[in-house]
């Protein structure tokens, strides 16, 4: 394990009834998502399909967008410990340069997947979120120090890499055919690695994609 890679957030202390209320709305408000789409989920559904007070519900979540904020957050903790402590190339005990290629991919993967919830968890009377941003910037610096690649100023390296994984899937997010964002996904998993190869190589006569 790598436990100064990624900055993970300690729970917050909880009675046991309001841990278990927590557990429950989310295991619930994940059933309404596969069973009606993240479009349909609404507040006062998710309080009658979980049994609960719609008061229980609100002072969980305070907004629709706060439904889906948790879930994503409870996804992002998810991601964070398969890249700590899972298998290589993603998990530690590869290559860094092979897993500098995993993480983009993984991550690229993560962010499709998770692109309606992530609409849906943002709220416009709240900032944007870049904890997520952050965290992988952390990550893809260690692994660039770790590669000792030829670049003068890997933190400045770490910020645009991130900037090349966390970016375009926002031009993705009003896409409207699974087609298309499976083709965006495929593209721009692929553009990563021939990123990173080239990173890892950098003549360009004689870089090429790591796989």
């Amino acid at each position: 394990m790598e436990p100064t890679a990624l900055h993970l957030g300690l729970p917050r202390n909880e009675r046991g009834d309001a841990a278990r209320n927590r557990r429950h709305l989310l295991d619930v408000a994940r059933q309404l998502v596969d069973e009606l789409g993240v479009e349909k989920v609404t507040m006062d559904g998710l309080a009658e399909r979980a049994g609960l007070g719609k008061g229980t519900v609100f002072r969980r979540f305070r907004t629709r967008a706060g439904i889906f904020h948790a879930l994503m957050d409870e996804d992002e903790k998810a991601f964070q410990q398969s890249v700590l402590s899972g298998p290589p190339p993603l998990g530690p005990g590869a290559d860094p340069i092979q897993r500098l290629i995993a993480f983009g991919r993984a991550r690229l993967d993560f962010l499709f997947d998770h692109i309606a919830i992530a609409r849906a968890a943002l709220d416009t009377n709240q900032p944007i979120p870049v904890g997520a941003a952050t965290i992988s910037q952390f990550h893809i610096r260690m692994l660039l120090n770790r590669a000792h690649v030829d670049f003068p100023d890997t933190d400045i390296l770490a910020v645009q890499l991130t900037a090349a994984l966390e970016a375009p899937v926002l031009l993705y997010l009003h896409t409207t055919t699974a087609a298309d964002t499976a083709d965006a996904r495929g593209q721009l998993a692929d553009g990563w690695q021939r990123l990173v190869g080239r990173i890892a190589t950098p003549d360009p006569m004689g870089a090429k994609v790591i796989r």
